[in-house]
């Protein structure tokens, strides 16, 4: 149910951060991760299934709008989530390479 402003105390602009301000250039993180570390939290820190699932529903968009800041990389079996990183120097020269290459098929 709709509530009204008025009832609010302190009303903030919605901001979302760069990714370069959330992940270290140098680390590859679980989208569970990315999502917990969007909220302030250690990304180590165990969450219930319900608290998981809105983070991830922050996380998910802030990605996908910031698509080409990331790199990816396959899990290693399927029962793991894959990983992200910033797209930075090489890394972000082989994953365009290999887009390129892949749209020449």
């Amino acid at each position: 149910m709709p509530r009204p402003k008025a009832d609010f105390d302190d009303l903030r602009p919605l901001e979302f951060r760069d990714p370069e301000a959330v992940l270290e250039a140098d680390e590859m993180y679980t989208i569970y991760e990315v999502g917990r570390l969007l909220q302030g939290v250690d990304p180590e820190t165990d969450l219930d299934v319900e608290t998981e699932n809105v983070l991830l529903d922050w996380a998910i968009p802030w990605m996908i709008s910031h698509s080409d800041a990331f790199v990816f990389a396959e899990p290693e079996n399927d029962a793991e989530a894959g990983y992200y990183g910033l797209a930075t120097g090489d890394a972000a020269d082989a994953a365009t390479d290999r887009d390129a290459t892949s749209a020449d098929e």
